[in-house]
């Protein structure tokens, strides 16, 4: 493998450059397996990985961190770059466990929406209550429990039911 790295640079106009960059920050790994590479894969988080492998879309379902996929011999980096993916806002530096590539859904605002049955509210009545009290939030608590009140006979939380 270092050798074809070395024979595949040797024609480049930025070879000197090329070579720096890989004394300083390259690295060749061998794993014993397929799956110990994905585990290094996984753990390593790049923000370029090439699967060419005989069967890229079952390796695929084992990757959970990297910047962008590329399946198959006929999938370089490259053609992410400046074709058929993101252009170069990949996330690095391992940064792909915690964040996705930029993409259109980076622009679109998302909301959340819960509904929560009374009985439902009462089977984590005391959890909301206790996390409220431990984080100083009294008025939270208080949100809870205020729907367990009565009120004229009914139960406040029961009476918006019916």
């Amino acid at each position: 493998v270092a050798q074809e790295v070395e024979h595949l640079t040797d024609g480049l106009p930025t070879r000197s450059r090329v070579a720096t960059s890989l004394e300083r920050y390259g690295i060749l790994l061998i794993a014993d397996s397929l799956d110990d590479a994905i585990a290094l894969s996984n753990d390593y988080a790049p923000e370029h990985l090439q699967l060419m492998v005989g069967d890229p879309q079952a390796v695929l379902q084992k990757i959970v961190n990297a910047g962008s996929i590329f399946l198959g011999h006929y999938a370089p980096a490259a053609a992410g770059d400046y074709a058929t993916g993101s252009n170069h806002v990949l996330p690095t530096g391992e940064y792909a466990k915690m964040y996705a590539p930029l993409s259109v859904d980076s622009f679109m605002r998302k909301v959340e929406a819960q509904t929560v049955t009374m009985e439902g509210l009462a089977a984590i009545r005391q959890t909301v209550g206790t996390l409220a009290t431990v984080e100083g939030l009294p008025a939270h608590r208080q949100a809870v429990e205020v729907r367990f009140q009565s009120r004229g006979g009914r139960v406040v939380a029961a009476a918006k039911r019916g």
